[in-house]
């Protein structure tokens, strides 16, 4: 079930306190119930795969292409499409719906959204160049990007150079990202740090990929106490 992934809507962000006094910054995503409007199987395309909805969207904004598909389907309308492989697709039935639920039991998840876009910027804030000297005859040149091409050989400048242009608004994946509650109730989910994108941004979260060992902030607490514990049995 966890192959899957969830689109949310990033809140803001806040901070969550523990009994230790702890403090953990944290990011409220709203989510979104995801349902499955076709279940795609090996024989007719190749692979296994379910096709989530998420999102509504006003029926005059839909192609008469997508409103003849949803009728079909006879499903609500949704404003975005994904589709997920899946190892097994019996579990998985069209009209089923998957919320928080899905995160019960898991600790740590991966999210994919779009950065802040910050328009035009120069080679030093875009890729932390250094600049020119202030001094020793550099001439309003200081923040620029140096030399761009080479000379006659061979004579164009290569694609991907560093140079300034447009920064941000491109998608980021952030992996390993701790889970410090979720409100079932409210649909939140409290994810540990900052997660990249401006409020209101769509960040798709899912099962992290990576098999990692790591303590959750409660789990090194527990361990905390029990390490506070053990020395004063030794003084009895």
């Amino acid at each position: 079930m966890n192959e899957i992934a969830l689109i949310g809507k990033k809140i803001g962000m806040t901070r969550e306190f523990y009994k230790t006094g702890q403090l953990v910054p944290v990011t409220v995503l709203k989510m979104e119930k995801a349902r499955v409007i076709q279940v795609i199987e090996e024989d007719k395309r190749g692979y296994k795969a379910v096709q989530l909805g998420y999102g509504k969207i006003k029926n005059s904004k839909l192609t008469k292409a997508m409103k003849g598909y949803f009728a079909k389907k006879n499903t609500e309308a949704k404003k975005l499409l994904k589709e997920f492989r899946v190892e097994n697709t019996e579990t998985y039935k069209e009209g089923n719906e998957f919320g928080l639920e899905i995160f019960k039991d898991i600790k740590f998840v991966d999210t994919r959204s779009k950065t802040i876009g910050k328009g035009f910027a120069g080679a030093m804030k875009r890729h932390n160049f250094g600049g020119l000297r202030a001094t020793h005859g550099v001439s309003v040149s200081h923040r620029s990007h140096g030399s761009t091409g080479q000379r006659q050989d061979p004579g164009k400048v290569f694609k991907g150079k560093k140079m300034a242009g447009h920064m941000g608004d491109k998608l980021r994946t952030m992996q390993n990202i701790e889970i410090i509650k979720t409100d079932l109730e409210n649909e939140l989910l409290y994810l540990k740090g900052s997660i990249p994108g401006a409020k209101n941004s769509e960040v798709l979260v899912k099962k992290s990929v990576k098999n990692i060992k790591k303590l959750t902030v409660q789990e090194k607490i527990n361990v905390a106490e029990e390490a506070k514990k053990t020395p004063d049995k030794k003084k009895k």
